[in-house]
């Protein structure tokens, strides 16, 4: 008969072979996996993806040329879903909010500037061909996009586009499109909703090579020259807003598509 103290040797043994991890498994499990490095969506690329579009919205991110391959389905997420058309009602609520609080002075003088393109006109049906976003920009294929003249409004921004002129503004659109696209922008504008601006600033022949940031603080620069008060600035890249000549208060709409210097 076994002893009291053997029986409890052999189940300690028995124990520690149970618990003890295959080898097989330990070396398969052993490598830790980079969020979607296979291919997959995880709750942490989901987590990264979410950070990466703030840090893009908040112009931390730099200069960036396509977004993180990774982040694909989040970025279309966002695009399809719900928050960012609520993101957009936000910011046109807290731009029309501070248009209030300004005295328009009735001699036409005073400005809110408007982008076109994910300002006031979407063009997410040709980016949701495109990758997102994900793919580098190809301005063939997008100058074909423009010539369709389909794209359409985004609400928010016709919403606040009216209400600005029912207050007494005057409206500006400021785009780097090219001035040999004036006339299907113009089309394309009124077909989505929009009317009444006073001018449309596209690149010249002279205006081709410079940077979005210089070639608007230029244009936003000449209106001041000729008397004019920006009051107000809208726009989806920090290149519609910054550099000089700037508007006394500016707004950026969410854009995690693509970023222009």
């Amino acid at each position: 008969m076994a002893s009291p103290r053997g029986l409890s040797i052999s189940f300690i043994v028995l124990t520690l072979f149970t618990f003890l991890p295959n080898p097989a498994t330990s070396l398969r499990t052993s490598f830790i996996k980079l969020p979607g490095s296979d291919g997959s969506r995880s709750s942490a690329s989901d987590t990264y993806c979410e950070s990466w579009r703030l840090a893009a919205e908040t112009n931390n991110a730099g200069t960036w040329d396509v977004i993180p391959s990774i982040c694909v389905d989040s970025v279309a997420g966002y695009l399809n879903g719900d928050q960012y058309e609520s993101d957009y009602n936000v910011i046109a609520d807290y731009a029309l909010a501070f248009a209030k609080t300004v005295q328009v002075s009735g001699d036409g003088k005073d400005v809110w500037i408007f982008d076109i393109d994910e300002t006031l006109l979407t063009n997410l049906d040709y980016y949701r061909a495109h990758g997102y976003g994900s793919e580098p920009f190809e301005s063939n294929s997008f100058n074909e996009w423009v010539v369709g003249g389909t794209a359409p409004a985004f609400d928010a921004s016709l919403r606040l586009y009216n209400a600005l002129k029912k207050l007494g503004f005057t409206i500006v659109l400021l785009t780097g499109r090219d001035e040999h696209q004036r006339s299907v922008t113009e089309t394309n504008l009124r077909d989505a909703g929009y009317s009444g601006w006073e001018r449309l600033l596209l690149r010249g022949p002279e205006d081709q090579g410079k940077s979005a940031t210089n070639y608007k603080s230029e244009q936003r620069s000449k209106l001041i020259e000729k008397g004019f008060k920006i009051r107000g600035n809208t726009g989806d890249q920090w290149s519609d807003l910054l550099g000089f000549a700037v508007a006394d208060r500016s707004f950026k709409v969410p854009n995690p598509m693509y970023y222009i210097p």
